[in-house]
């Protein structure tokens, strides 16, 4: 049985998202993602808005860091608009160290 997560996303991602272009959704491994499952959905909002996108999760892999899982998934599918340097940047600055030593998610997507 598949569950639906709600989770809140910038802007700027949830637009790509939005679009179909971003495809691997970047998370920390908390203890809430510890059951995402092939076949959940993602409900995708911004926060303090109405606005919202549902997605299927194709496939959820753990890496050990951001870099490793921007080298693995590639990064023109976590955000085709920002090169691999800025998009560590970018993720670094939303997760700090402690967060990142959690482990890293790449979350597979499609738009339902």
């Amino acid at each position: 049985m598949s569950t639906t997560h709600r989770l809140n996303l910038y802007r700027r991602y949830f637009e790509l998202v939005a679009a179909g272009t971003k495809t691997i959704e970047v998370r920390v491994k908390y203890p809430h993602l510890e059951n995402l499952a092939v076949g959940d959905r993602i409900v995708f909002r911004i926060k303090d808005t109405e606005e919202r996108c549902e997605v299927e999760v194709l496939r959820v892999t753990e890496y050990p860091s951001f870099e490793a899982l921007l080298d693995g998934e590639g990064p023109e599918r976590v955000n085709p608009s920002s090169s691999l340097e800025q998009q560590l940047d970018n993720i670094r600055s939303i997760y700090g160290p402690e967060k990142e030593a959690l482990g890293a998610l790449a979350i597979e997507i499609k738009l339902v």
